[in-house]
């Protein structure tokens, strides 16, 4: 199928309409496949065939009686349908339009900077390819050390403002030491690359996790998992497979959650993980049991990451990727599952004690503490408090580019459902709607 030949999907003038773009930006497929229905006149047996579901099972989910969570269905809605990925947080989809990046000189869109202002000139990618190689590879141990100081600084900006934005420099650099690799002499030089490769791959990974486009982050991930393993460094694919377990509880794939966080502690128990490191992981493990709502498993888990906690010393040598697990982060995720299992009396204190101590320039990380806590002082029957701190931390959702978080936020939303006739509810959707403008 190429770009150009846009097969028929629903009508462009249902697309730009509010509705639904409002249903795509929350995934709310019953009220999509409604005006699919109605508005854009394929009946529930053709949208069936055309997102390979049964019609029984479209008007399941039409009358909000079951809902869409797996990233693969989604994507198959997305193209069954013909709705541009942006629309539902995905990548641009194969069949779409390429974008300007992507434009034929032909297709290219006019000069931003005008006749009397013309772009600066630049080298062309064929001249810096060719210096590149005259330079030859200027390895030393200064320049992997440059490499980790510049990821380090990626993961503090990614804290502070979500990783959207740096996604384009991180994948930059990380297709820049794929090439120092092939070029690379020496095997310590190889294998302190494909860690810092691995370590870029998780990244990139990440970014597109925290913008809930699974698919992507899917292939990164599995990509820093090889990076690793041909370096044979254990503990940081522990890490990565620890990341895959909490996007499977994103997913609704919870059994998976499971897997792959012991499999994560199985990794890093038997080559060198340090009590910090099985501390982080045994609470991966508490979250997918939690998801699953298994109380044994979950307390098991949690009594487990605090005991490696217990065992930490100054002399550990942790790895860079796992020191912003400290006692914080512990009593946090501690509070998180529990609030989980339903324990709000006792997660309640919790959090809120994280919250309070959140660094100030850590906003996603204080978004997402509001948000759980809102929930826990949700299930405690404080709508007046949840709402009060849940709109506290919407001017946040400014300062971060990351739609996991606008998407707790949402889900906050659907659960004040119950009580959207009391002014608490009404005033946090009021509050809501400016946020997302």
């Amino acid at each position: 199928m190429t770009h150009g030949s846009r097969p028929q999907g629903l009508p462009e003038r249902l697309l730009a309409s509010e509705a639904m773009i409002s249903a795509c930006r929350e995934r709310d497929f019953s009220q999509i496949f409604r005006l699919a229905a109605r508005r854009g006149g394929i009946h529930y047996f053709g949208i069936g065939q055309r997102v390979s579901l049964t019609a029984s099972r479209v008007g399941e989910i039409a009358s909000g009686k079951r809902n869409i969570r797996d990233m693969d269905v989604i994507e198959r809605v997305a193209d069954g349908l013909r709705i541009p990925g942006h629309m539902l947080g995905l990548a641009r989809r194969e069949w779409e339009a390429p974008t300007a990046e992507e434009a034929t000189p032909d297709e290219a869109p006019p000069s931003l900077f005008g006749a009397a202002n013309p772009a600066p000139a630049l080298p062309g990618a064929d001249l810096d390819s060719i210096l590149a190689v005259a330079a030859g590879p200027k390895l030393s141990p200064s320049t992997v050390r440059a490499l980790h100081s510049s990821i380090e600084d990626y993961w503090r900006r990614d804290d502070e403002h979500g990783g959207e934005a740096l996604r384009p420099a991180v994948v930059g650099q990380l297709r820049y030491v794929v090439g120092l690799i092939k070029e690379a002499h020496g095997e310590e030089f190889r294998q302190s690359l494909y860690g810092v490769a691995a370590e870029l791959a998780r990244l990139t990974g990440w970014t597109y996790f925290d913008a809930r486009q699974y698919s992507q982050a899917r292939m990164y991930f599995t990509e820093a998992l090889q990076m690793a393993k041909a370096i044979d460094s254990r503990p940081f694919m522990a890490n990565v497979l620890s990341c895959m377990s909490l996007q499977a509880t994103y997913e609704d794939r919870p059994t998976d959650a499971v897997a792959l966080s012991t499999a994560a502690q199985d990794c890093a128990r038997l080559h060198g993980g340090t009590p910090r490191v099985m501390s982080m992981l045994s609470m991966r493990e508490a979250f997918a049991h939690a998801t699953i709502g298994d109380r044994s498993a979950t307390h098991s888990a949690i009594s487990e990451a605090h005991r490696y906690f217990e065992r930490i010393s100054v002399a550990d040598p942790d790895p860079s990727w796992v020191t912003y697990f400290d006692e914080a982060k512990l009593t946090v995720d501690t509070g998180i599952a529990r609030g989980q299992l339903g324990e709000a009396a006792a997660a309640e204190p919790l959090v809120a004690d994280a919250l309070r101590r959140a660094h100030p320039s850590n906003h996603r990380g204080r978004a997402f503490h509001s948000f759980w806590l809102a929930n826990i002082q949700l299930q405690r029957g404080n709508l007046d408090q949840a709402c009060q701190t849940a709109g506290e931390a919407l001017p946040l959702t400014a300062t971060i580019d990351s739609e996991r978080v606008v998407g707790h936020f949402r889900e906050f939303r659907q659960r004040l459902v119950p009580y959207r006739k009391e002014p608490a509810a009404r005033n946090f959707e009021t509050q809501l709607q400016a946020a997302l403008r």
